[in-house]
């Protein structure tokens, strides 16, 4: 079949991310039609693709999907298979579509009254819909090199939306407050581009190490082939494991893992309707999802063909995962902007989804439940985190500030938005029965069904940072929505701006976020009793059907009830740890948390430690950013001053000297003395000599030439007669 053709017999996996692009293309066009059709045109795109993402879904439900669909051939390389352009439909890349597809379209929705009124909405348009465009792209790519072209597309976009405010106004400055550095928007922007960037560079090595063993990166051929091109790379002792590294960094720079995870604090500069898209169900899970697609590569390597470098990729991604959801999450403890706080939290809940991903790994048994584990982690973490983003947007849009010590009192001003954020707080904690709660404990599920002791190490992290996330949320809840007005509210209400509910456009979209919130969790809580209901249960069946389609075998294990009730307890204890001092210090407000912190110096210290983000912002600042701005200076004074602008200066006053030589010794002596003068006087002179001979009578001049013919008689008998 032709392009068109397989388009027509398959449009949804082609048409969700055409079309967004597409939309993109249009909206410099269509503003000339009049704002209001641009903005309606932008929702309808969005809307599109959202369409055609779910014309996917009965396939997935009927357990019949197309797999693979190969469009046209587009580079032939040479040792290796031709690269087509196509799409892998199956259960991952339709569920992951979906869920950016659907949220993506609410954020377009809430940004028509978010955005409203602002001179530069064309640009946001743009960037929006090529954001979306690309991200479906990514996800629903059948090899590397279409993903990292919708992998560069989402980080163009990303630096275009974070930066969006370039003209750096001070009101649009994070950070803070003074003495605190504060960044403006395009630093910002910047600083997410560099230090994905350098990820993505890194990911990039890992493909070309890839496709020279296998010769090929369409993902399908690449678990094919594993087993002869993993033993190749394996032969090399040690090249393994760097590969799995190198890939694994274009992941922890994507969704902001350590050790690149300091861009995405400052992320929070473009506007909140960007902050939500990026921070919720887009960018970030870029990385969550191509650690899941690989995955089944180097699970195989392992468990199935005896490849002992193959662990490196599990190992080291449920490492990072369980140490930056730690990580992550005691920064938010001590965060004053709002949107921040739900940056850390972001961090450290995609920090959860690599764990299960790298615990997956670590046993045979745990590869289905840790796959699952994270993807429904992804999910529950889209719609609760969505929803808390643009809730935080209609408060800071409402209160004029970013800290959460100029709001307080909120709630009898918007009841809806905060009855919202508190849903979505309490699924962010793990509260059952909400979504958060299920999906958790999917993720502690897959750590005790490894039953190794980094698996167990990484389980009390992850449980410790579980404590913290609640901590932090009735911290972020309390300050902003319960106790007295702030000063800074007392003021707006004396300046007549008063605060007021958002509108329906901004707040029905989260609203059905929340909604999505308690099903999920009802869900979970019907298929205790029947399991066909249950959201894990579906999903672990979905991931099945992928990987036998793949022609993976993953055993299927039904924990005993012991592991999962030991899981409950750990995650109620936990709670219970986070909520007590959430309760007394915020709720209750029975102690001010600032006294206790200033009569301790342990404590002090470490509010200070943490306040400085444990000093790796700091420390990168210092390295990569000061510390090369003071070594181009010392390059400066030291190569540049002393050592090139010396020897300019001595390759400056050596040629006029030279010049000088050449010109008194050759042009002078050689040129003019013995050219321009010595050979007029030569011929001259030979000339005054050969006049003499020339008497001017007949008889002298047919001498002359009758002796020269003479001679060249003689020339040629002696020639001729040599010869």
């Amino acid at each position: 079949m032709g392009p068109l053709e397989v388009i027509a017999e398959y449009p949804g996996p082609w048409l969700c991310w055409l079309l967004p692009i597409l939309g993109a293309l249009s909206m410099p066009l269509l503003e000339r039609l009049g704002h209001r059709v641009r903005d309606y045109a932008a929702v309808l795109f969005a809307f599109l693709a959202v369409v055609f993402a779910a014309s996917m879904l009965p396939d997935l439900l009927a357990g019949h999907y197309p797999g693979d669909i190969k469009l046209t051939t587009w580079i032939e390389f040479p040792g290796g298979h031709p690269l087509e352009v196509g799409v892998l439909v199956d259960p991952l890349s339709i569920i992951v579509a979906n869920v950016v597809a659907f949220i993506s379209f609410l954020i377009v929705v809430y940004s028509v009254g978010y955005m409203h009124g602002d001179p530069c909405l064309t640009r946001y348009w743009f960037f929006f819909l090529f954001f979306i465009g690309n991200m479906l792209l990514l996800v629903l790519s059948d090899n590397l090199i279409q993903v990292l072209i919708g992998w560069e597309g989402v980080g163009m976009c990303s630096y275009a939306l974070i930066g969006y405010y370039y003209r750096d106004e001070k009101k649009r400055w994070l950070g803070g407050p003074p003495p605190t550095p504060m960044y403006p928007p395009s630093h910002c922007g910047m600083k997410a581009f560099v230090v994905t960037g350098v990820g993505d560079v890194f990911l990039l090595a890992a493909i070309f190490i890839i496709f020279h063993y296998a010769g090929t990166l369409n993902f399908v051929e690449l678990i094919e082939t594993a087993p002869r091109w993993l033993h190749a790379i394996a032969h090399t002792p040690g090249l393994l494991s760097l590969t799995a590294i190198l890939f694994l960094l274009g992941p922890c720079g994507k969704s902001a893992q350590f050790p690149l995870h300091e861009w995405l604090p400052e992320a929070m500069a473009g506007p909140t309707s960007v902050s939500a898209l990026i921070h919720a169900a887009t960018m970030v899970k870029a990385g969550v999802y191509l650690v899941a697609r690989m995955s089944p590569v180097f699970y195989l390597g392992y468990w199935h063909h005896g490849v002992g470098e193959a662990l490196t990729y599990f190992t080291a991604i449920a490492f990072i995962g369980g140490f930056t959801a730690f990580l992550a999450a005691s920064q938010a403890l001590v965060s004053v902007e709002l949107k921040k706080i739900l940056a850390y939290s972001t961090v450290s809940q995609i920090g959860y989804m690599m764990l299960a991903l790298g615990v997956s790994g670590l046993s045979e048994e745990a590869y289905l439940l840790g796959l699952t584990g994270g993807l429904f982690h992804l999910i529950s973490h889209a719609l609760f985190k969505a929803a808390l983003f643009l809730c935080a947007g209609s408060v800071i849009h409402a209160v004029e500030s970013i800290y959460i010590f100029d709001m307080g009192g909120l709630k009898k001003y918007m009841p809806i938005t905060h009855g919202l954020m508190l849903i979505a707080f309490l699924s962010l904690s793990g509260i059952p029965p909400l979504s958060g709660f299920w999906s958790k404990d999917a993720v502690f599920l897959s750590c005790l069904a490894a039953e190794t002791p980094l698996a167990l190490a990484l389980f009390i992290l992850a449980a410790l940072s579980a404590a913290l996330t609640f901590l932090y949320s009735l911290r972020c809840l309390s300050l902003t929505f319960y106790g007295h007005e702030s000063h800074h509210l007392e003021e707006l209400e004396h300046h007549g701006h008063h605060i007021h509910e958002a509108p329906p456009v901004m707040w029905v979209p989260y609203a059905i976020l929340v909604a999505l919130v308690v099903g999920v969790g009802v869900l979970g809580l019907i298929g205790l009793v029947n399991p066909h209901l249950s959201p894990e249960l579906f999903l672990e069946e979905q991931m099945h059907h992928m990987l036998h389609g793949l022609h993976v075998h993953a055993p299927t294990v039904h924990m005993e009830l012991s592991i999962k009730l030991t899981a409950v307890s750990v995650s109620a204890v936990m709670l219970l740890l986070g909520g007590l001092p959430g309760w007394l210090f915020y709720l209750s407000r029975r102690a001010d948390p600032w006294e206790l912190v200033s009569r301790s110096s342990l404590l002090k210290g470490i509010h200070t430690f943490l306040w400085n983000r444990w000093y790796m912002n700091p420390l990168y600042y210092a390295i990569f950013v000061d510390g090369l701005l003071s070594f181009k200076d010392w390059l400066f004074r030291g190569l540049e001053q002393l050592f090139f602008d010396r020897l300019s200066g001595a390759v400056a006053g050596f040629f006029p000297l030279l010049s000088a030589y050449i010109y008194a010794g050759f042009e002078r002596e050689v040129v003019d003395k013995g050219l321009n003068e010595g050979v007029p006087s030569a011929a001259t002179a030979l000339y005054h000599r050969l006049k003499r001979v020339q008497t001017g009578i007949l008889s002298f001049n047919i001498l002359y030439i009758g002796f020269t013919l003479l001679i060249l008689i003689l020339l040629l008998i002696y020639w001729f007669g040599g010869g």
